[in-house]
């Protein structure tokens, strides 16, 4: 887990990091949400409707934002404020998803960040873009 404290961030600064997806991911998504919707559970409704797969949940994806921000950048001192985000293309279980986060703005007297979020497939395909907005609490 990074330290970052707000004087050492810089614009242009990044971070980034890999996640699997896996079938127990999706379980537990599902446990917590109880979204059973057959998109997401169901291989042929999915195929019916164009997709290669299940689709995995988009906000199953999006939440890797948050481990972005706690754990890499700018880390333990994050307390997120908002995060925006577009989702480009599906993802399956299966796929390996690189996340990186670019720092676009920083406010040194009010130690916030906006930083540029994009979660990257196997393929190098772009499957989700966003920006996350952070606060830096160090002391």
């Amino acid at each position: 887990m990074n330290d970052y404290t707000i004087s050492d961030i810089s614009i242009g600064m990044k971070e980034s990091f890999f996640v699997s997806i896996t079938d127990s991911m999706m379980h537990k998504f599902l446990d917590i949400t109880s979204d059973e919707n057959p998109l997401h559970l169901n291989e042929d409704f999915a195929r019916q409707r164009g997709f290669n797969n299940k689709v995995v949940y988009g906000m199953l994806t999006a939440s890797m934002i948050s481990t972005l921000g706690g754990c890499y950048l700018p880390g333990r001192n994050c307390l997120i404020q908002g995060i925006e985000i577009k989702f480009v293309k599906p993802v399956y279980v299966g796929d390996v998803l690189e996340v990186i986060g670019e720092v676009s703005n920083v406010d040194y007297d009010l130690r916030y960040l906006e930083i540029k979020v994009t979660i990257k497939n196997q393929n190098d395909q772009k499957v989700l873009r966003g920006l996350l907005r952070t606060g830096v609490i160090d002391a």
